[in-house]
C-alpha cells in the first residue's frame, strides 16, 4: 500500500547506559559500541529523513550523552532542518556539555527520573544518579530549553505519583509524561515484579485528576494508558509504519523500537538501503501497515481505525503470533492472558527483587 511520509525519527544513538533499570524496554541483546553508526553516518540518516518528510528527531539510547561526538550529531540534525530533542538520564549532562549541545542547535530535553526519593530513585535505576538528574534539571531550565520529565510507572513507584508530580513542578518541567511500563525487551523478563495492581492504578488516576484540577499552574500532565489494566489496546506508534521510524544504534531501521523481536521481518539497515526505499518498499514496514493483515475481531471492529489492532510486538510476546489481536484489548480472544496477569499482581512488599539491566558491550 502507498505510505504517507513519516514525520518523526527515533534515533537510538547507542545502547550503552550508565543506569541498569529493571524496566528497560530495549532489546535483551544490545548493540555494542563497535557496531554503532558514526557521526557521519547519522548525518546521512538525518538528510535522508528530512528528504522523506521527517520534521523532528528524538536523540535517544541507551544514554546518548555517552556519544562523545554528540554535538556533531546534533549539528547534523540541525543542518537538515530537524527539530531535536535529547532523551537522557541526565547522567553526564554538565554545564559545558549542555552549552555545546545548545550551540549545536539542540531544541529541547526530556529527562527521566525513577522516584521522588533520591535513595529509592537510585535503587530503581541500579546506580547513583538522582543528584545528577537534579543538577541536569537546573541546567536545562537555566539554558531556557523546553523541558519534559519522563517517569516510567511500575509497582515500585506508582504509589509515589503525588510526590513525583510535585518533583516535576519543583524542577520546573513544562510537562510530565507518566508512562506505564512497556513490557518489551528486558522489562518483559521482570513483568512479575513490575506490574502494578488495579488498586494502585486507580489511586494513581485519582492523584492525577486532583493535580489536573488545581487552580495554580502545574506542568502539563501526560498519562500514557496502562493497557494491561484498562483492557484497551493502545494505537502503538500511531499505526505500524504510519507516522515514525526508528533507527537502532547499528543502523537497523524499524517501525518501532521493539520490532526487531518479531520473526520474519528481515529489517533493513541504512548502511545497505536508502530510508526512502525502507519506508516505502521494505517488508519490515509493510508487514502490518494498514488493515489487510488483520484477523477477527479487529477486521470488523470500529476501533481498528484508531487502535490499529494494538501492539504487534505485544501480541507476539504474549501469544507467539504477531497477527493476533493485542491481548491487552478486552475484545481479544486472548485477553485472559493479560487479565490473569493483572489479577495475580500483588501490592509491593519491601524492595522488589529483579535482575538489573546489563550494559551493552
Amino acid at each position: 500500500m502507498t505510505a504517507d511520509p513519516p514525520w518523526a525519527l527515533l534515533a537510538e544513538l547507542t545502547h550503552r547506559c550508565p543506569l541498569r533499570c529493571g524496566y528497560c524496554s530495549n532489546p535483551v541483546e544490545l548493540a555494542g559500541r563497535s557496531a554503532e553508526l558514526t557521526a557521519d553516518e547519522w548525518a546521512g540518516v538525518f538528510r535522508q529523513a528530512a528528504d522523506l518528510g521527517v520534521v523532528q528527531t528524538h536523540l535517544s539510547g541507551g544514554e546518548p550523552l555517552l556519544r562523545r561526538e554528540l554535538p556533531d550529531i546534533v549539528a547534523a540534525a540541525e543542518r537538515s532542518g530537524l527539530y531535536t530533542q535529547l532523551v537522557t538520564s541526565g547522567v553526564g549532562l554538565g554545564e559545558r556539555r549542555l552549552g555545546e549541545l545548545v550551540e549545536a542547535g539542540l531544541h529541547s530535553v526530556q529527562l527521566s527520573v525513577q522516584h521522588a526519593d533520591s535513595d529509592t530513585s537510585d535503587r530503581i535505576a541500579g546506580a547513583r544518579s538522582f543528584a545528577a538528574k537534579e543538577r541536569a534539571a537546573r541546567l536545562i531550565r537555566a539554558a531556557g530549553l523546553p523541558f519534559g520529565l519522563n517517569i516510567v510507572l511500575h509497582r515500585a513507584n506508582i504509589d509515589a505519583l503525588d510526590d513525583l508530580i510535585a518533583l516535576g513542578a519543583a524542577w520546573g518541567a513544562d510537562r510530565v509524561e507518566l508512562a506505564h511500563t512497556q513490557f518489551q525487551g528486558w522489562a518483559l523478563r521482570n513483568r512479575a515484579t513490575l506490574l502494578p495492581t488495579r488498586d494502585q492504578v486507580d489511586r494513581a488516576r485519582t492523584t492525577l485528576t486532583r493535580w489536573r484540577e488545581r487552580p495554580d499552574p502545574v506542568p502539563e500532565l501526560i498519562w500514557v494508558t496502562p493497557d494491561y489494566i484498562d483492557g484497551v489496546a493502545k494505537p502503538c506508534m500511531g499505526g505500524w509504519g504510519a507516522l515514525s521510524l526508528t533507527v537502532a544504534p547499528d543502523g537497523t531501521v524499524l517501525p518501532c523500537p521493539a520490532a526487531a523481536a518479531l520473526p520474519g521481518l528481515d529489517p533493513p539497515n541504512v548502511r545497505d538501503r536508502q530510508l526512502s526505499w525502507i519506508w516505502r518498499e521494505s517488508r519490515a514496514f509493510n508487514a502490518y501497515r494498514g488493515d489487510s493483515w488483520m484477523r477477527g475481531p479487529c477486521r470488523s471492529c470500529a476501533l481498528a481505525a484508531t487502535d490499529h489492532g494494538g501492539c504487534r510486538c505485544q501480541a507476539y510476546a504474549l501469544t507467539g503470533d504477531a497477527t493476533r489481536t493485542d491481548p491487552a484489548c478486552r475484545l481479544s480472544p486472548d485477553h485472559a492472558l493479560v487479565r490473569d496477569l493483572v489479577d495475580s499482581a500483588r501490592p509491593p512488599a519491601g524492595n522488589p527483587v529483579h535482575p538489573y539491566r546489563e550494559g551493552a558491550p
